[in-house]
């Protein structure tokens, strides 16, 4: 029992890291931009660097606080899951492949409204590394991919596809940020 709990700690250490390496790419990507880069719009439907980011920290952030409210709840003998797991065995890029539309509707919930300067942003989505790895602390081995908190456009998601979605939406965003500082005037 305790080389099964030390391989699946592992596990959850490897998901931590894999969001932390894709977080740092982000980061290291818009702390080179200067304000005006960053709040640089194409077009005013276009998502500046500014809300990107701000869509991300209230995307995790929202993500992980969920995560644990449902890890709470099963350990306090809660029902959180009655429905199918009908993405179970699958990685988050194929669940996004079948469930997501091409340019999808943020949901309101992590949709950008404040604005702001990009340092703030970026240290706000830096800082929720913190409450992850709390969370990854907290996290039993079997609860991976026992415990389903549902994402407002896949539906039922595992932790460890939870874990994998905050690892696949920084890296997508990172991709928008690469092609608006393509488009940004010289």
């Amino acid at each position: 029992m305790h080389i099964k709990k030390t391989l699946n700690m592992n596990q959850v250490k490897k998901l931590i890291s894999e969001v932390l390496a894709a977080r740092n790419r982000y980061l290291d990507t818009v702390r080179q931009l200067s304000e005006t880069q960053a709040q640089w719009k194409p077009s005013p439907e276009v998502w500046n660097v500014v809300d990107i980011t701000e869509h991300l920290y209230r995307a995790e952030h929202g993500g992980i606080h969920g995560m644990w409210k449902v890890m709470q709840a099963s350990r306090d003998g809660k029902k959180t899951w009655e429905g199918e797991k009908f993405h179970k065995g699958l990685t988050i890029e194929e669940i996004v492949e079948r469930t997501w539309k091409p340019k999808e509707i943020v949901p309101a919930v992590a949709a950008p409204r404040l604005g702001g300067p990009i340092g703030f942003w970026a240290a706000s989505l830096e800082s929720l590394q913190v409450e992850l790895n709390a969370f990854g602390h907290e996290l039993n081995d079997e609860e991976l991919e026992s415990l389903i908190h549902p994402h407002p456009i896949s539906g039922p998601l595992d932790i460890r596809q939870r874990f994998e979605f905050l690892r696949f939406h920084i890296d997508r965003h990172l991709n928008q940020v690469e092609e608006l500082k393509s488009l940004m005037p010289h």
